[in-house]
């Protein structure tokens, strides 16, 4: 395919698998990241490792205080993150966990939209699965379809013919299949961070933690980074 394409990149073990989708597809990677307040502010080290090492054209890393708002317990530390679910009981939840950040991704897909008309992109890359997710709403594939029709009619560019599309691969794939995609892409699975703590080493016991740990364990490939907790 080739061409040029904005890559949302935390950090984490999705947007670094997406960002390897994207260069095995051709793109030249602009990659994007966000310091919106995240108490696992560690993950900003892992993004700018990952962008390194898939060659980003450019890496900007944006800032954008979401602490002002609060309601979620990534950016306000009065509201605790939860801990030591089973991966049966997170997905089997019903309500919209306390880390899910209010309007997060449109946030920074509207970011993102801004950058590709910038740099003349063809496409934005976002590592969003709903599958193995902890219930976020801006991760349901109605939302980006959403976001994509919105972002035909606000740019120039889908104006004049030339969209920019939401490419979101992983989007249908659990975290097994998504481990095992990462391994045949050779991701750096060393380099990245999916803890919702602000810790040295990775809980183990949050949701995200449980949901990677389940991922790798399904596909048999060994998680190289450093658990506080098994």
């Amino acid at each position: 395919m080739g061409g040029k394409a904005v890559c949302l990149i935390s950090g984490g073990l999705d947007s670094t698998v997406t960002a390897a989708i994207a260069k095995s597809r051709g793109y030249v990677i602009y990659a994007l990241t966000f310091d919106y307040g995240q108490r696992h502010r560690r993950e900003l080290g892992s993004a700018r490792k990952v962008a390194r090492h898939f060659g980003a054209e450019e890496h900007r890393i944006i800032k954008v205080d979401l602490k002002q708002f609060g309601g979620s317990a990534l950016t306000d530390r009065r509201i605790k993150v939860p801990r030591g679910k089973t991966l049966k009981q997170i997905k089997a939840a019903k309500e919209i966990p306390s880390t899910y950040v209010p309007a997060r991704n449109t946030i920074f897909l509207s970011y993102a939209l801004a950058y590709a008309e910038v740099v003349g992109a063809d496409a934005i890359f976002i590592g969003a699965n709903h599958i193995d997710y902890s219930g976020y709403p801006d991760c349901r594939p109605e939302y980006f379809r959403a976001f994509q029709r919105m972002a035909d009619l606000a740019t120039t560019g889908g104006i004049g013919g030339r969209k920019v599309k939401i490419a979101t691969p992983l989007l249908d794939l659990d975290k097994r299949e998504i481990v095992k995609l990462g391994a045949k892409l050779r991701v750096p699975f060393h380099l990245t961070r999916s803890c919702y703590g602000g810790g040295k080493k990775a809980c183990g016991r949050c949701d995200s933690c449980v949901l990677r740990l389940n991922g790798f364990a399904q596909a048999g490939v060994e998680d190289p980074i450093e658990y506080e907790s098994l």
